[in-house]
């Protein structure tokens, strides 16, 4: 299994960098981004390449003490050299421009040394003056201070409360205090400008517009400021991208019964939700979920920001089409919508000409449900994620978020999604091992058919895999009409011989 950040396939057009290690490029790796220059151009970035010396160049990580303020006003003189030195580079891209970036930053962080020991007789060590170099470059291409954090293996959340308020999430289910990620609220909310400003397309964050939520190169952040009490951020890490049911398996997320019923699911084109509450790994199980369509089926993502990551998969997903929704600014047309902005249900219309044979939504929480039902009736398969404490109250959620589109009563609604959902697949989190040594484990809690119904709730639902106290669910009941999944692979007898000794039904 490959485990790794989302990679554009143009780096240049990456709306943030996530992992920026302050490396120098090689001649080889350097020629293809060149491509056909002038000879000035040919010669600066020549020089660029080769400013790079240790111990400058290279840092695999920014030491604790490095001096933010003395990064900062460092970035400021490199940002001016960099402007000069870019004026006589037309079209630069912006591989280009961060390989010109390094070099300018060597020779700002090498000019400050010398001048530091011209002024006090003494200087930064090789590993302080490296460190500070990758503050520069991080301040200029990358996150800033937040750089160091989302390069650390052992962070998943970054929580931002304010500058000096900054708590991490890490891998295990344990969390910790983090260091102040900028000098003030003040200097946090300009570098999240930057930050929105360096998007592509660039986006807003002003009084204003209050809001930003950004795909960052293998992350999501979301930020908010003046509608809070202190500026906030919150940055989510994609660990596990390109990975399927049996890495789950490992994981400790699906059983090996549970994982055959689910592929099998996905191939019979059973449309399914996955839901849960914030943080429980949905994201991560409709990857795995998405692994099992084959690589001849033309699929289309529907995403807010970007975060499955199927179109950067090329070598199983070859057929993607991936729309991003914008929110446009803060500016208004006669018709009430910002001007630019283009919706997830936007997305969803404009795809009907796009003979898709899946829809994958990466998060329904609004209005756009109305499209995805539609979506859901044109073609089976369709798969999405949804917040929800239960199986049942996801359909409550769905139904809820499809009669906010005025064009639904509940009953409505309600009819069309049982119509339309196959299966709601519930996740939770769990705290495993002893008291001093808990991790946190991400498990589907259980497995609900849904059927259209005639009693108030208007849809029934059988429990196929059932909640356990403390562990991944297990088999139950096997409706009659999904017994057709074991000419789709699906293990029955083995469903079946669990059920009976977990007390199930089959």
């Amino acid at each position: 299994m490959r485990q790794q950040p989302i990679v554009p396939e143009r780096p240049e057009l990456a709306s943030v960098p996530l992992f920026s290690a302050f490396t120098p490029m090689s001649d080889a790796a350097a020629a293809p981004v060149v491509g056909v220059r002038s000879a000035f151009a040919l010669d600066e970035l020549k020089r660029a390449r080769d400013a790079h010396k240790p111990p400058l160049a290279v840092a695999d990580s920014t030491p604790s003490e490095v001096d933010w303020v003395e990064a900062s006003r460092l970035r400021g003189d490199a940002s001016k050299r960099l402007t000069a030195r870019l004026e006589g580079l037309d079209g630069c891209t912006e591989a280009e421009r961060r390989e010109l970036g390094r070099a300018v930053i060597v020779e700002v962080v090498q000019a400050a040394t010398e001048r530091r020991f011209a002024e006090r007789g003494s200087t930064w060590t090789p590993l302080a003056q490296a460190g500070l170099a990758k503050a520069v470059f991080d301040l200029m291409f990358g996150l800033g201070r937040l750089q160091p954090l989302v390069d650390r293996d052992d962070v998943e959340d970054i929580i931002v409360i304010g500058h000096d308020r900054v708590f991490l999430n890490l891998v295990d289910g344990s969390k910790e205090p983090g260091p102040q990620v900028a000098g003030s609220d003040a200097e946090l909310v300009h570098l999240l400008q930057d930050l929105a400003s360096r998007a592509v397309p660039p986006r807003e964050f002003s009084e204003a517009h209050p809001e930003l939520n950004l795909n960052l190169d293998g992350a999501r952040l979301a930020a908010s400021m003046s509608i809070v009490h202190r500026p906030s951020v919150v940055i989510r890490r994609h660990r596990l991208v390109d990975l399927d049911l049996d890495d789950l398996i490992g994981r400790g997320t699906v059983t090996p019964v549970m994982a055959s019923f689910l592929a099998a699911a996905v191939r019979a084109r059973r449309s399914i939700v996955v839901s849960g509450e914030q943080g429980v790994g949905k994201t991560t199980l409709l990857r795995a979920l998405c692994a099992e369509i084959g690589p001849d089926e033309v699929i289309g993502v529907f995403e807010t920001e970007r975060e499955l990551g199927l179109e950067t998969m090329t070598d199983r997903h070859p057929l993607v089409f991936s729309w991003e929704a914008r929110p446009g600014s803060s500016e208004t047309g006669a018709d009430g919508r910002r001007a630019g902005e283009f919706t997830l249900a936007r997305e969803m219309w404009l795809s009907h000409r796009y003979i898709l044979g899946r829809h994958i939504t990466g998060e329904v929480r609004g209005p756009e449900v109305a499209e995805m039902i539609m979506a859901m009736e044109s073609g089976s398969g369709s798969m999405s994620t949804t917040h929800a404490v239960s199986a049942g109250m996801a359909m409550e959620k769905l139904a809820s978020c499809a009669m906010q589109s005025g064009d639904f009563t509940r009953d409505a609604a309600v009819m069309k999604l049982a119509r339309c959902i196959d299966l709601v697949v519930q996740m939770r989190t769990l705290l495993v091992g002893a008291d001093g040594a808990r991790r946190k484990q991400r498990v589907v809690d259980e497995i609900v058919a849904i059927t259209p119904g005639e009693d108030a709730l208007g849809y029934a639902s059988t429990t196929v895999f059932r909640r356990i106290a403390h562990g991944t669910a297990v088999p139950h009941i096997l409706p009659d009409h999904l017994r057709d999944l074991d000419a789709h692979g699906f293990n029955a007898f083995e469903f079946q011989s669990e059920a009976r000794r977990d007390g199930g039904a089959a």
